[in-house]
């Protein structure tokens, strides 16, 4: 019963109309598909590339593009994907020093 939200760097699905998005934060656009607006291309930061943001659970969009803003206070992505990202990223980094295809 948590309500969820959906933010992606890419998008999955649908299309939008890129000349609907200024390049000022908060500027979002309908992200289409199949006819049925699934979410909604969100600028996050002025002049950066936007994010794909949809609902998951016990949400609206509207409360769904206030939540991303706030999570972006500084970069493009929410702190806690920011956050998320960083920790693979050292995962990933402190793997590459061992042999991933040698037999154990």
């Amino acid at each position: 019963d948590v309500p969820t939200i959906g933010c992606a760097k890419s998008r999955l699905v649908g299309a939008y109309d890129s000349e609907k998005l200024s390049e000022d934060r908060s500027s979002h656009t309908p992200l289409i598909w199949k006819e049925e607006e699934v979410g909604v291309v969100l600028r996050t930061q002025n002049k950066v590339k936007p994010v794909f943001v949809s609902i998951g659970h016990k949400i609206d969009i509207s409360s769904a593009i206030k939540w991303i803003l706030r999570l972006c206070p500084q970069y493009r992505l929410p702190e806690t994907t920011r956050a998320a990202d960083k920790i693979v990223n050292e995962i990933l980094k402190s793997r590459t020093e061992y042999d991933l295809y040698e037999d154990s």
